[in-house]
């Protein structure tokens, strides 16, 4: 691949996951206010059928809204209680979450599946998160008690062992300076780098907790949580899945995978529901 082609393939992504988040912020707030929007409906009660309440974690750049606006209906459709939250909220920084440190973010979510848990009288959650939102949650559940209110982490394309943004986090070191301002401006990112202080705390000892289902579904197309494989998780309680083993056809990155695949969402309604699981196929890109 050429170097410049090396450079512009993960900035585009980002510049798209922006993008996204803008274009409908104006309706950020009253979507999540109100509870015909679909979901964050705090009167829901879990059915027998789906009697855990799904708290979706978006990514970084996003919000409980734009990140959500297709799988959340999506689930919502199927008779799940649905909720989503904002988290990584930097000073001054209005719409773009994700960017503050990741352990104070998982406080956060902390928080909010307690508010959630006492709302529905559930006993415990499932999460689904997409990219920083699928690998947050591990924090939560490792460090901060959150394996004894959740059954099952869900991931799209999550950078659990973090990532090199297609090589380009390489070439920090040629900038001096460069990553000590990452560090102080948006720690959020320095913090998903690979190698970073935060993932060699998070992966050390094991990938996973017992009594957590965890389940990521990654895209081989993706160019921002880089090289791919990094996604995955190790485990005995772990389904480690690639989209294009499902479909060939897919060719979702690391944005599409979380807003509109359907084929992706399709397997997250399989982790949700294993009892009831169906295959995945390019077909379900219209189910």
């Amino acid at each position: 691949m050429l170097p410049w082609k090396r450079v512009f393939r993960p900035l585009a992504a980002l510049l798209l996951t922006a993008a996204v988040a803008a274009v409908p912020a104006a309706t950020a707030h009253a979507a999540d206010a109100a509870p015909s929007s679909g979901w964050n409906d705090y009167s829901c009660k879990p059915s027998t059928a789906h009697p855990r309440p799904v708290i979706l974690v978006h990514g970084t750049l996003g919000n409980s809204v734009d990140n959500w606006l297709s799988l959340a209906p999506y689930l919502k459709t199927r008779g799940y209680c649905v909720y989503s939250l904002d988290y990584g909220q930097l000073p001054g920084v209005p719409l773009f979450y994700g960017l503050g440190p990741i352990d104070k973010s998982a406080e956060q979510l902390s928080t909010f599946v307690d508010k959630v848990l006492t709302a529905t009288g559930a006993g415990k959650a499932d999460l689904v998160g997409h990219s920083q939102g699928g690998m947050m949650p591990r924090y939560y559940l490792k460090f901060l008690g959150g394996a004894a209110k959740v059954n099952a982490l869900v991931g799209l394309a999550p950078d659990n062992h973090g990532t090199d943004l297609d090589g380009l986090t390489n070439l920090l070191p040629y900038f001096p300076g460069a990553e000590d301002l990452i560090k102080a401006s948006t720690p959020g990112l320095a913090d998903q780098i690979a190698g970073s202080a935060f993932l060699t705390k998070l992966n050390a000892g094991g990938d996973t907790v017992p009594g957590v289902h965890y389940t990521v579904i990654a895209t081989k197309y993706d160019e921002v949580a880089t090289p791919w494989r990094n996604q995955y998780l190790s485990g005995s309680d772990v389904h480690n899945v690639l989209l294009q083993d499902l479909c060939p056809l897919d060719l979702s990155e690391h944005v599409a995978i979380g807003l509109f695949d359907r084929i992706a969402f399709h397997e997250v309604a399989n982790a949700l529901d294993p009892s009831h699981a169906t295959a995945t196929t390019c077909a379900s890109a219209f189910s």
